[in-house]
């Protein structure tokens, strides 16, 4: 029977031409509201969508024959990845088919903004000739300073060093090996590189830890004339902020091609001479276009083959009975990464991940995928997979190792992780197969997470667990689940709460001083 693949935005001819050339059944169907899609997605095999297409778990629930799901982009925030995870759909996409566009086109705002270049074409068409007041400045020997050195930023500092340009960079995440094989230094601190700069490019992902990350008090620590420019993420600069300090000449130019609201006919800057403000064409070029539909439609042809998709997130071309055995622990192995995160307050060092019983023997690419992937998940990197994972990894600082035990104990297979100083194991019960939890930080506990949990250690001693649920009934914090795990020869529990309710830092300060606690951990699924 020929496969069915359906696509909802705009791709490139190339890619639909290449797909129907392998003898799918190829449908267009553009600007489908969510209810459209929901009723007509059932029939198909795969699906490929762009950044409007929201892929919701009421969309996957209504694909009762979809393989595979494929963004024609970089990102994949628009597709619920955890319900197609459950449901065995694998999630690719095309990660490197516009980053030379937008490393190309920072440069190019760096350019116009250094050399006035916008001004010089408006003051020409209004019929004027003002050279005096065009006076711009070389790139040749100037300071750039370069937040975040992941695929973009790496080719923007390559194509800034041509210019003769000194380079350094903020990126936590980038080895020292890194950023010395581009010729770039890496300074540990935002605080460190704002006075340096002559001129900033951003090239962060949109995260917990980078929204709203320049503010007034990163732009007043700036040089006075420096050039800002943001082709990366809305969410990052302060816009209104901005504006104030490029109106007081602080910042001489600001260029920018991502807004917070987009479309975006009306800000704070439009009315600046300073601002160059254009609508979100970094990654717009025909090459990026024919890129991303070639790409996505290769990988969607391998998919639906059973061959590997490079860039899935989710999934390889393993042989079946090695992906019955291994799929469903992917959420699992990404519960774990991200609850290794959030103990351990951010990316580890050293990883090691081991399948145990009857599982030890399979090939753990796909399990360390779904581990890394996990740790990673806030930083929104893009794609995990079983091909990529350990390079993923080593990007980030994380050194991977694998091993395999054929005890399981009292189970029938269990992943275990370490990374660093934190131990977690997990296995699947029940007809869903879903995640538990059966060891953490040495101690063995059984208990199925939620999305929030307070976790506990302490020299155990009578009345505990009753000033904790005092503390939060108080604090309007309900306790769904507890369990309780000890240490006989320490004398030590673990307690594991899973809540509901907002949990404050001051509920976590007041916790933390009413007990004498080892250690305290509020974790976020």
């Amino acid at each position: 029977m020929t496969k069915k693949i359906l696509i909802t935005e705009k791709i490139a001819d190339e890619g639909i031409e290449a797909l129907r050339k392998r003898g799918f059944e190829v449908d267009e169907k553009l600007d489908l509201s969510p209810e459209e899609l929901i009723a007509c997605i059932a029939p198909y095999d795969a699906l490929i969508v762009r950044s409007a297409t929201r892929v919701t778990p009421q969309v996957i629930a209504a694909a009762e024959n979809l393989k595979i799901i494929g963004r024609a982009g970089v990102t994949v925030d628009n597709i619920d990845i955890e319900v197609a995870n459950a449901r065995g759909i694998v999630v690719c996409n095309a990660p490197t088919s516009n980053i030379i566009s937008a490393a190309e086109y920072a440069i190019a705002m760096l350019l116009a903004a250094a050399r006035k270049i916008p001004q010089a074409n408006a003051s020409m068409h209004a019929g004027r000739w003002d050279r005096r007041d065009l006076m711009g400045s070389e790139l040749y020997g100037k300071t750039l300073a370069i937040f975040g050195l992941g695929r973009v930023g790496s080719l923007v500092a390559e194509r800034a060093k041509a210019f003769g340009m000194e380079l350094i960079a903020y990126d936590p995440y980038c080895s020292p090996d890194r950023a010395a094989q581009l010729d770039v230094t890496l300074l540990d601190s935002v605080g460190d590189i704002l006075p340096r700069a002559d001129l900033i490019t951003v090239h962060l992902p949109k995260t917990e830890e980078t929204l709203g990350m320049f503010g007034p008090r990163e732009f007043a620590a700036m040089k006075n004339g420096v050039v800002l420019v943001n082709c990366a993420r809305a969410g990052i600069l302060d816009m209104d902020s901005l504006a104030d300090f490029v109106a007081a000449g602080k910042i001489s130019a600001a260029a920018i091609d991502v807004f917070p609201e987009e479309p975006c006919t009306g800000s704070s800057l439009h009315e600046l001479d300073g601002a160059i403000i254009t609508p979100h064409i970094n990654a717009v070029t025909r090459e990026a276009q024919v890129r991303a539909g070639e790409q996505i439609a290769e990988y969607i042809w391998a998919g639906l083959e059973g061959s590997i998709v490079p860039t899935a997130i989710n999934a390889t071309g393993l042989p079946p009975e090695v992906m019955d055995a291994l799929r469903p622990y992917m959420p699992a192995c990404r519960m774990l990464g991200r609850m290794a995160s959030g103990i351990g307050g951010g990316i580890p060092k050293r990883l090691v991940v081991q399948p145990e019983g009857s599982i030890a023997d399979a090939d753990p690419g796909m399990l360390v995928a779904g581990v890394v992937d996990g740790i990673l998940s806030y930083k929104q990197v893009g794609a995990v997979a079983s091909d990529n994972a350990c390079q993923m990894a080593e990007r980030h600082g994380m050194k991977v190792e694998t091993r395999a035990c054929e005890d399981a104990q009292e189970f029938a297979s269990a992943v275990r992780i370490k990374a660093d100083g934190v131990e977690i194991a997990a296995t699947l019960y029940g007809m869903d197969m879903l995640p538990r939890i059966i060891s953490l930080m040495g101690y063995k506990i059984d208990i199925a997470p939620a999305a929030q949990s307070l976790v506990f250690e302490y020299v155990d001693a009578p009345g505990r667990v009753g000033t904790i649920g005092t503390i939060l009934g108080d604090a309007g914090v309900n306790i769904t689940t507890m369990q309780i795990g000890n240490k006989s020869e320490e004398r030590c529990a673990l307690v594991y709460m899973n809540v509901e309710g907002d949990v404050t830092d001051e509920v976590l300060v007041q916790l933390r001083s009413s007990i004498e606690l080892r250690n305290l951990w509020h974790i976020k699924l």
